[in-house]
């Protein structure tokens, strides 16, 4: 029978990595939020812009800045969102290059399936890797 440890180490390194990669994405992904944000701002707070926005016809029919407030918690919502992503991936990516805390990957594991469609993949392969019972066996070895 074949020795499975040399390929659980590579597979457990591997998703290392992805976390890794992950969390970068979350991180770019909060950029994106950020220049968003600067740009709908500048675009919905400037009251020159929606004063005779079409020569002389009517402003729009709701006030630009109640509108943008509303956005506001979509920023909030998705900054969190995205911040606790790439919180729990880094976390995740150190457990698992030091095989530890199995369960606190696995949990991250599932809430990165949330995150379609390369954290769906991430989670699932993650999942699949941390419950065969040779990682359980190494994750187990290196508790004592």
């Amino acid at each position: 029978m074949r020795d499975q440890r040399p390929v659980d180490r590579q597979h457990l390194q591997l998703l290392c990595i992805f976390h890794f990669v992950l969390a970068g994405l979350a991180v770019l992904g909060m950029a994106f939020l950020f220049v968003h944000y600067m740009m709908f701002s500048t675009f919905f707070m400037n009251p020159q812009i929606w004063q005779n926005a079409q020569h002389g016809q009517p402003g729009p029919p709701f006030n630009p800045q109640d509108f943008f407030k509303v956005f506001i918690w979509f920023y909030i919502f998705f900054g969190v969102v995205l911040l606790l992503a790439a919180a729990g991936n880094t976390l995740s990516g150190l457990y698992l290059r030091k095989h530890k805390n199995r369960t606190l990957s696995i949990v991250i594991a599932g809430l990165d399936c949330l995150q379609v469609p390369f954290g769906t993949v991430l989670g699932v392969f993650t999942i699949i890797v941390l419950l065969r019972p040779s990682v359980i066996e190494l994750y187990e070895s290196n508790e004592s």
